[in-house]
């Protein structure tokens, strides 16, 4: 199959979250309209997507949750698990990680890293913070090709050109910082502040 568009696999991803959601609650088959419910776009959109990655249904009965999961699995996993570290381990590096630790099974969190002696050396949630200072050392070791960037604003784009130094391909970045980055890298940004503006200027709209 063809690379997917990038609107694509985030529908997709969470499409098999949903659908994760609905075997956990006993249910074995799901009809387009409800899959649209749950995620809160259209049925059209939800149909487009589907027979996008060649995948069909039985209209009268709908997907079968088990199948569809399954099919999605195989389009946007890697075959092998990809190693992932945190770099910056503080409180927001430390709840990215616990939220993450054991929720995607071919994505692997081997690795933190930080600045602070206090943290470097322990191991929290049997991950291992260690220094900056053996970055390229640790990411070599274990074939990490991905990174959590939680790092303060102003190391965030020195940091980023360090990572990308040492081999990694793959950038989420949770700082407020936009980083440029070469076109082999993949980055997606994720500004919290700018989103819980977003929610507060339509809040403030509704009163």
């Amino acid at each position: 199959m063809k690379k997917l568009p990038e609107k694509t696999v985030e529908r997709l991803s969470q499409y098999r979250r949903a659908l994760n959601n609905c075997l956990a609650d006993g249910k074995n088959r799901i009809y387009s309209h409800e899959l649209a419910v749950l995620l809160n776009i259209t049925a059209v959109q939800v149909r487009r997507d589907i027979m996008f990655i060649g995948y069909s249904s039985t209209q009268r009965k709908g997907y079968d949750i088990k199948d569809l999961t399954e099919v999605i699995s195989k389009i946007i996993d890697n075959k092998e698990a990809l190693n992932v570290a945190v770099v910056g381990y503080g409180n927001l590096g430390k709840a990215i990680a616990t939220y993450f630790l054991g929720n995607r099974p071919k994505l692997n969190l081997v690795a933190a890293f930080d600045i602070d002696p206090k943290k470097i050396g322990k191991t929290v949630n049997n991950i291992p913070c260690y220094s900056m200072d053996r970055l390229r050392e640790i990411v070599a070791m274990n074939d990490i090709t991905i990174a959590i960037l939680t790092v303060p604003v102003s190391s965030a784009r020195d940091m980023a050109k360090v990572l990308v130094q040492t081999g990694i391909k793959g950038i989420l970045n949770f700082t407020t910082v936009n980083l440029n980055l070469s076109d082999d890298i993949y980055l997606e940004e994720y500004d919290m502040i700018t989103s819980l503006e977003k929610v507060a200027y339509f809040v403030k709209h509704r009163e």
